[in-house]
């Protein structure tokens, strides 16, 4: 899918529609976010083809603005085809609230309820913010399964369902009341769903008949199970060298650039590869690989398996393979924290939080701890973020001195790297 704009279905009361969203995105110091459509007017087709149709010939809505504007109005029709996580379905909501909270459950009702949400905020929606502002129990749909075991649990999710049994009506209402559908041009629909039949006709030819598969076990055959053991080993091969020397690369996005540094911890204290509080980051495999094989002038020179690194470094054998959980990610969470702690990405401000305390740590300084103590507003706003609870009340805006705050942790981290050619 070209860019940031997305093709989604929405389930309403006059049947689905399909349109654009364009999640947010940043021009400069400004940030937006937006649907296809043109002023108070939200645009919602009965089909793909008349989607693609629309796309093609208009330059008069409020995406094409868009950097991706450009690109996504040349794609081929299947690209808008919204993706079944792509799908949601307004009017079974509250059936859906209805149902047992299992993890698909809950699942797509915080899917639903997102996209609801967003829409109410793009379109200035005064019935669904009121929904949402109104009733902060909904955030509890945001963590999974979490709130919802045991008999409190289950009482939550209960009243959870009766809010949205209460109000989802005139939610949906509300937003029926801004889709409209603008004219296209029946040749270009028509263009289009040639275009859709001929990819689905392609797609099913691509699909094996199974009864047409014939599998032959022969010489250089391969029993699948013993594949798949293959495949495990190599992993364990790769995972036993990190977690044998217990010693984790790690990545870190800064505005700058992405950097490579190693990090371990003896007890639970963190050391990086560095010294004096100073982090040694790289911007590529090579240039780390070559600066562990040749200098020992750091402070993981003093981890006992610190030499097996060295040793891998310097044969060529070393790989550098860093865990999603060990990629830090800093860019936009100073700007996201300024509309609230909802609109955040809990995993990426748990894993910063995580990086900022650990460099503070490694430096001796405890101006990290302090300002993201619960009793901070900060560390109030971040706490909440990554675990919210229904029960408590929330922070409330506005969060311009938080945003702050936050955004000096990350200076000051910034100035603890050190660039290693």
């Amino acid at each position: 899918m070209a860019g940031d704009i997305v093709p989604i279905e929405l389930g309403l009361t006059d049947g689905n529609v399909v349109t654009l969203w364009a999640p947010r995105w940043r021009e400069g110091d400004d940030e937006w976010e937006a649907f296809l459509g043109l002023d108070e007017d939200l645009y919602g087709f009965p089909g793909v083809a008349q989607l693609v149709a629309f796309v093609r010939s208009d330059e008069d809505n409020d995406l094409v603005e868009h950097p991706a504007w450009e690109t996504i109005s040349g794609v081929q029709a299947e690209e808008l085809v919204p993706a079944k996580d792509k799908t949601y379905d307004l009017i079974g909501v509250p059936e859906l609230a209805a149902e047992d909270p299992t993890p698909e459950v809950v699942a797509e009702l915080e899917d639903a309820l997102e996209i609801v949400r967003i829409i109410g905020e793009v379109c200035e929606l005064s019935t669904v913010t009121r929904f949402f502002n109104g009733n902060p129990i909904l955030g509890a749909v945001t963590v999974g399964t979490t709130n919802f075991v045991g008999k409190e649990g289950l009482e939550l999710w209960g009243r959870i369902g009766t809010l949205i049994d209460k109000h989802w009506d005139d939610v949906v209402d509300a937003i029926d009341e801004v889709i409209s559908t603008p004219d296209v041009d029946a040749t270009a629909v028509a263009t289009a769903e040639a275009e859709l039949e001929a990819a689905s006709s392609a797609e099913d030819e691509d699909e094996p008949d199974d009864e047409d598969v014939e599998i032959v076990a022969g010489a250089g055959a391969v029993d699948e199970a013993d594949a798949e053991d293959d495949t495990d080993d190599e992993d364990d091969l790769e995972d036993d060298f990190w977690s044998s020397v217990g010693i984790d690369p790690i990545r870190i996005v800064t505005d700058a650039a992405e950097y490579l540094t190693l990090r371990c911890y003896l007890g639970d204290d963190p050391v990086f590869l560095g010294k004096d509080g100073k982090i040694f980051v790289f911007t590529s495999e090579r240039a780390l690989s070559r600066f562990v094989a040749q200098s020992d002038d750091h402070d993981l020179a003093d981890v006992s398996t610190f030499d097996e690194v060295r040793v891998a470094a310097t044969d060529g054998s070393l790989e550098v393979d860093v865990y999603d959980e060990n990629v830090y990610v800093l860019p936009g969470i100073a700007t996201d924290i300024l509309d609230g702690p909802r609109r955040m990405d809990r995993k990426q401000v748990e894993l910063a939080v995580e990086l900022l305390t650990d460099a503070a740590d490694f430096a001796d300084d405890d101006s990290v701890a302090e300002a993201l103590a619960s009793t901070t507003p900060l560390g109030w706003f971040v706490n909440y973020t990554v675990n919210p609870d229904p029960k408590r009340l929330a922070p409330s805006g506005p969060f311009e001195n938080e945003s702050e705050e936050f955004r000096a942790l990350v200076h000051e981290f910034e100035a603890r790297l050190v660039k290693k050619a």
